[in-house]
């Protein structure tokens, strides 16, 4: 397995390829690792390209040796060299690296007293490899573009049918009394391993989960909105649109929670 990028790489050529990206804690714990794994090597086995629990953890591990303090590692998995035409060599030799960079920076401001977002125009469509977080991020670099020339402080992203699926780089949840509900992402929308951590804390404490597809109305009533990813962490919604959202305890808990795992 190579960890030098050749020019006809297939993860630069066609996207053929997956990444994760890990919160590094100051003392230069990866408490979500095994969550980053596990969904890693689930695309792998999806996508055909041979890769095994060892080499990650070696290639984590080689990275973190030169990292210093709390940052962000990114570890990127592609089928390697293939040549031109999309079909994939039948033996590949895939290509596994991994970069380390700072934590980006949200104020505490926007932590505290939360998010305006905005729509995006630009739809996430049916997508074959829904909840991985594959090479191919397209609609969110588009959806990106309208958040800079919008003024948002995130974008909201929607399906066909003009339902909310995720943000452009976080999870999308909504408090509702005893409720707390996110998108299902089966047909669009990776599956976040903060989202994954965040309803399986939720629901240890007593929380119903409801896991579906709902109208982009179904926010409108919610009595706390929030994103979440596992960079940086849980992040209130203040406003979309019209509606305005409190930011309330339950929001602030959750912050708190998966902050703790952190420190």
């Amino acid at each position: 397995m190579s960890g030098t990028v050749a020019s006809d790489d297939r993860g630069l050529a066609y996207g053929d390829g997956l990444f994760e990206t890990l919160r590094v804690s100051a003392a230069g714990a990866t408490p979500l690792w095994p969550r980053h794994r596990a969904r890693l090597l689930a695309g792998a086995e999806r996508l055909g390209i041979p890769v095994d629990a060892d080499a990650l953890e070696r290639c984590r591990a080689e990275a973190l040796a030169d990292a210093a303090g709390a940052g962000v590692l990114k570890l990127t998995l592609t089928r390697g060299p293939g040549g031109r035409g999309y079909l994939p060599p039948e033996h590949p030799t895939p290509t596994l690296f991994a970069g380390f960079g700072p934590l980006p920076v949200w104020s505490e401001a926007r932590r505290r007293d939360g998010l305006d977002l905005g729509v995006c125009d630009t739809r996430l469509g049916l997508d074959p490899l829904a909840g991985c977080k594959h090479l191919n991020r397209l609609p969110q670099v588009l959806g990106r573009r309208e958040v800079a020339r919008g003024g948002w402080h995130e974008g909201l992203m929607l399906d066909e049918w003009e339902r909310p699926v995720e943000a452009t780089a976080m999870n999308l949840f909504a408090v509702h009394g005893d409720t707390l509900w996110t998108p299902a992402v089966d047909r669009a929308g990776v599956a976040g391993v903060a989202r994954q951590w965040l309803l399986e804390r939720a629901e240890g404490q007593g929380w119903c989960i409801d896991v579906r597809m709902r109208p982009l109305s179904h926010l409108q009533s919610a009595d706390g909105v929030f994103l979440a990813n596992s960079v940086v962490g849980v992040l209130p919604v203040r406003k979309l649109a019209p509606w305005v959202w409190p930011v309330t305890e339950p929001v602030r808990r959750f912050q708190r929670d998966l902050d703790h795992l952190f420190q």
